[in-house]
């Protein structure tokens, strides 16, 4: 083809996130070079004709791997750019990117065989992608992984489609491609697939070049590809596209024995077929096959309730909206909120809704397609939020005296959720960011060394779980997969709950999936359960026979594989990323012993905190968002991140707002000693996406480049205030959490680039202010000013490390192992006659401890922001929290009451306690 193989560029995908985000920028720029072109002067086209000439062969590389355009397209670009008929080949160009960026490429392809190759670009068909499910069926591409001729490709592209039926649920088109690496290629970055079809006639090799996927065969073992025999090609490529996109199904044609074929162990695999089987009995079960992850058992069991006549005899007024319709005064809530959320309001359990306590029926089914989607042995849904799911899963696993090792900086609920369980608590210390008032995350090394310590004593065998946040409110992502294999080699059945709040939308990026706990799981087990595993494990115990703690902190330890047993439960607030009515969570189990050893008291922990009356709405939008994400997750997710690049790189780079703004990169967020892949920035101006996957998959922490860090100190502003009295009463924007001198801007899977361009808007604008407000100032108001910003950015109180927990809650073995009881702590407060209160700004706080007296808190007190608990119950106050409270300018401190002070425990009620009066 003319310009065509020679002239591509695919080196360049290495600088953006995705190959949709390259391809988008490549027909933008298309655009614009045609429209220059047909309307320039003989004197500049030249030049004008080399730049489209170059994009549209660049871009061609890429269109390999779509659907739309077609090739016949492509052949008619090419022409009209050869015969010069530059108006012509605009428009083309113009109807393509309307239909890209609009989505209506979606609608274009029509049923009953037509051909659309010839044409398909008509004005009509491209203007507008708003309403794509009323004009059609829901439209998806299909993956054909085969070598053939173009005349090959027309004839089974014809025969796919005369398999259509005027009744199919959704439309596909074919994208064929014939090696190996290219289908990798494709399943990476075209969102549209759903189904891969492998056909025996293969190549291993791509004809394009692309160094970043060099690294990623390298970690997953593709690089080793050329030393299986070529009629293993097919099996290892289902591996690892069920490696790369776990929810598409995969189909394998063979021309061998089918029987052989299907007993081999063929992850991800939906069935196996007979080379010379009928090609509508394939169609028929790729359309089986996506309609198994459209279905919505208890949404579709919702609206067919809501359907039915009925008769309201049970406790719910507002059901049917009977008690808004008969209403005098607020008749204006059912014009507010429409009359469907009133006609599927029940608290009836029957009739097809089934229960949440106890489902049997279409519940039962949306949890387990839950449990489907997010790689999970079982699912379950919760109404009241993640904070309820926490103290779930702490409630049936933590018995009374069991020792947890805890994230000091997690969500306050795990605090809670341990005196309730009456957990004996080692808190673990996360590495500190003090110049920007916040926290990392909890190195691994201070997590082992607290195992190594206590298995020292004798304690391990109360060691029951490990609960950390991945990922933190601020991006910061553990190395989940290393986390649990070294913990496991000291404790092996050492139980995980990882609080994946934040996080949920993880499992749908083929980067992200890595370091989410379900995925992590999946991989510990099967690699625990292979022969090459004990091999290293026995070598290992060799190599450090003798070795000393301070010896194993180092190195990277390997659990036994005759004792270890996967045990990982995830909390998820589906709700904060994904599509949910606020409050829809969900745990997620991998947990070989749930049967045996945790169902029951799952279940009982279940009743304890779970409504009785829960809101169907919420679990109906539970179910829609697995769908959304099952089908178009990889789609929403890489969308996401894109535009939290384009803010990255609007405010790092504006020349007004850089003076007085700055996104917080990877440098920044973690520590050079983390980062053994040496990667400081990725995604950015400065970083590309191959270096993101190398830390990704290398370092002890990550960065969630959807999480964006702004600066704001060198405004003047703290952060509560900037988010406050700025973003919020001034521009409306809202954002969820600020330090002292930073505020937390999130991007998700529904932010537009009209929402960036309003965001990018108003820092421009509050730049501005701030530029003429110094213009007009004064030489004191100047000097005012330069104060607060060197008090916000340089003069900020060290973050204070938990000091301990107080002699009387503390275990009496002369150990001198850290864990304490907050419990007893938390309802010995219960007696305010025990309590007493001193004021932080009373020299009396001072003189008591100079005196030699420790004073010990009643309760938890955790300012806001940062969020954290700087106090439990039962901890000793030490001069440097006390320092960083004062210290503190913000308005809201939970637990803590200004008007009287910090509240401790007296001295007699400490002395009343066993070993009240010891010594630390």
């Amino acid at each position: 083809m003319p310009g065509g193989q020679e002239n591509r560029t695919p080196s360049s995908l290495t600088e953006y996130y995705s190959a949709s985000q390259l391809r988008s920028d490549r027909w933008i720029s298309l655009k614009a070079a045609c429209a220059r072109l047909a309307g320039a002067g003989s004197a500049d086209r030249t030049t004008v004709e080399a730049r489209a000439r170059g994009l549209l062969a660049s871009l061609e590389s890429i269109e390999f791997y779509w659907a739309f355009p077609s090739r016949s397209a492509w052949q008619n670009l090419w022409q009209l750019l050869e015969h010069r008929q530059f108006e012509e080949l605009s428009r083309s160009v113009s109807a393509i990117v309307r239909a890209l960026v609009s989505g209506s490429y979606r609608r274009r392809f029509r049923r009953g065989g037509q051909h659309d190759d010839q044409d398909g670009l008509a004005e009509e068909e491209v203007e507008d992608g708003s309403d794509d499910q009323a004009d059609g069926p829901p439209y998806f591409e299909v993956l054909i992984v085969d070598s053939l001729s173009q005349a090959q490709e027309d004839s089974q592209r014809r025969a796919l489609r005369s398999a259509r039926r005027s009744d199919d649920r959704f439309l596909y088109e074919p994208v064929f491609v014939p090696s190996l690496e290219d289908a990798l290629i494709a399943a990476l970055f075209n969102f549209n697939i759903q189904s891969v079809v492998i056909r025996p006639g293969l190549q291993l090799k791509s004809r394009n070049e692309i160094p970043f996927l060099r690294r990623y065969l390298r970690r997953i073992g593709g690089d080793q590809l050329e030393s299986h025999d070529p009629e293993s090609w097919g099996v290892e490529l289902c591996r690892l596209v069920h490696e790369i996109r776990p929810e598409v199904d995969i189909y394998l044609v063979t021309d061998e024995s089918v029987e052989v074929v299907a007993g081999l162990e063929l992850r991800g695999c939906r069935r196996v077929f007979y080379n010379q089987d009928d090609l509508l009995e394939l169609h028929v079960n790729i359309l089986r096959g996506v309609d198994s992850r459209y279905e919505t058992p208890f949404f579709n069991a919702l609206k067919q309730y809501s359907r039915r006549p009925t008769g309201v005899f049970h406790a719910l007024p507002i059901s049917r909206g009977k008690s808004i319709a008969r209403s005098h005064w607020i008749g204006d809530m059912l014009d507010f909120y429409g009359i469907n959320v009133f006609l599927a309001e029940t608290s009836a359990t029957s009739g097809g809704l089934d229960s949440l306590l106890a489902p049997t029926g279409s519940l039962k089914r949306a949890q387990e397609y839950a449990a489907r989607a997010f790689g999970a042995d079982r699912t379950y849904f919760a109404t009241n939020g993640t904070s309820t799911c926490n103290k779930i899963v702490v409630q049936a696993i933590v018995r009374p005296g069991d020792i947890v090792l805890v994230d000091r900086d997690c969500h306050k609920s795990h605090h809670y959720g341990m005196v309730l369980a009456g957990a004996k608590v080692v808190y673990l210390d996360s590495y500190p960011l003090n110049e920007f008032s916040m926290y990392g995350a909890v190195p691994l090394r201070e997590i082992k060394h607290r195992l190594l310590e206590l298995k020292a004593a004798g304690k391990l065998d109360s060691v029951r779980m490990l609960l950390l946040t991945n990922c933190t409110f601020d991006g910061v992502v553990y190395n989940v997969e290393r986390v649990m294999e070294e913990c496991l080699a000291i404790k092996p059945d050492l139980v995980f709950l990882w609080d994946e709040a934040w996080f949920a939308f993880a499992r749908f990026g083929t980067i992200y999936r890595q370091r989410t706990a379900m995925h992590c799981a999946e991989l510990l087990r099967d690699r625990y359960a292979s022969p090459g595993y004990r091999e290293r494990w026995l070598a290992q115990q060799e190599a450090i026979a003798g070795a000393s703690d301070e010896q194993l902190l180092d190195m990277h330890l390997l659990p036994d594989p005759d004792r270890v047993r996967i045990r990982a439960y995830a909390t998820q607030s589906t709700h904060k990323t994904l599509t949910s009515l606020r409050q829809g969570s969900m745990i997620h189990v991998r947990d070989q012993d749930f049967k045996g050893e945790v169902a029951q008291a799952f279940h009982e922990a279940y009743m304890t905190h779970t409504s009785t009356s829960p809101n169907y709405q919420i679990l109906a939008s539970l179910d829609l968002g697995r769908r959304q994400v099952e089908l178009e997750g990889l789609e929403l997710v890489q969308k996401q991140v894109e535009t939290a690049m384009a803010i990255r790189k609007a405010v790092n780079t504006h020349p007004l707002i850089s003076k007085y703004f700055h996104v917080l990169g990877v440098r920044e967020m973690v520590p050079p000693e983390y980062r053994p892949s040496g990667v400081d920035s990725y995604l950015d101006n400065e970083g590309a996406w191959s270096e993101m996957w190398d830390a990704w998959s290398e370092d002890e922490f990550a960065v969630d480049p959807s999480r964006i860090t702004l600066a704001v100190g060198g405004t003047g502003y703290d952060g509560d205030t900037f988010k406050t009295a700025v973003l919020m009463d001034r521009h409306g924007i809202q954002v969820n959490k600020t330090s002292r001198n930073t505020v937390l801007l999130m991007t998700n899977i529904g932010t537009t680039r009209s929402s960036i361009a309003y965001l990018i808007e108003v820092l421009v604008q509050i730049a501005r202010d701030i530029d003429e407000r110094l213009d007009d100032a004064g030489g004191m108001e100047r000097r005012s000013f330069e104060s607060r910003v060197r008090s916000l950015m340089q003069e900020l109180p060290p973050l204070p490390d938990f000091s301990r927990f107080h002699p009387a809650f503390r275990a009496h073995d002369g150990t001198g192992t850290p864990e304490g009881d907050i419990r007893a702590a938390f309802f010995l407060a219960y007696d305010e006659r025990r309590c007493e209160y001193f004021r932080l700004d009373d020299s009396s706080l001072e003189q008591a401890m100079a005196a030699g007296r420790e004073l010990v808190s009643t309760s938890f007190i955790i300012p806001y922001p940062p969020g954290f608990p700087i106090l439990v119950p039962g901890q000793i106050i030490s001069a440097e929290i006390l320092a960083f409270m004062r210290a503190l300018d913000v308005k809201e401190i939970h637990g803590y009451q200004p008007e009287l002070g910090l509240r401790v425990f007296t001295q007699s009620a400490l002395e009343a306690t066993p070993g009240g009066t010891g010594a630390a």
